[in-house]
């Protein structure tokens, strides 16, 4: 599968999650006496609707990159990996319904502790992941009509 290929499955399948978790959010809402959702139910449904449509960006960069077809999957599939990884990540303290601010210190996952490198290693790692892929694929895009 090309670069542009899983992007457009990338931005299917978090729409499809983006859904999914909206009605996990419905669900919240009806089944709560104060029609309250847990804090990260709601930002797990947000933020896979924002990447799905984040995957549509990767699609057209990948679609427009003069970089070879590994430089461009390599970019796809981090940034849609650590896209992932934050949507588990707000899936799971939604469903633990453990924690409204997961970079609260201590940090919790259910009723245990995780350190705080480990969170902050994964938070850097997100980023330079996230932020990185896409760099690549813009890179790779003003590279056809600009030297870089």
């Amino acid at each position: 599968m090309n670069a542009v290929q899983l992007a457009l499955l990338g931005s299917g399948l978090f729409f499809i999650i983006g859904m999914l978790t909206g009605l996990w959010k419905h669900c919240c809402m009806i089944s709560s006496p104060d029609t309250q959702v847990p804090v990260y139910v709601y930002i797990c449904h947000r933020t896979a609707l924002m990447y799905s449509l984040a995957c549509l960006i990767l699609f057209e960069f990948a679609q427009r990159s003069v970089w070879s077809e590994v430089a461009n999957q390599m970019a796809v599939i981090v940034s849609i990996f650590f896209f992932a990884a934050a949507v588990a990540s707000y899936a799971i303290h939604g469903w633990l319904r453990d924690t409204d601010n997961q970079l609260r210190r201590p940090h919790v996952l259910g009723v245990k502790h995780v350190y705080s490198r480990v969170v902050s290693l994964f938070v850097l790692l997100l980023v330079v992941g996230e932020l990185g892929g896409f760099l690549i694929l813009f890179a790779g895009w003003l590279r056809s009509f600009w030297v870089i």
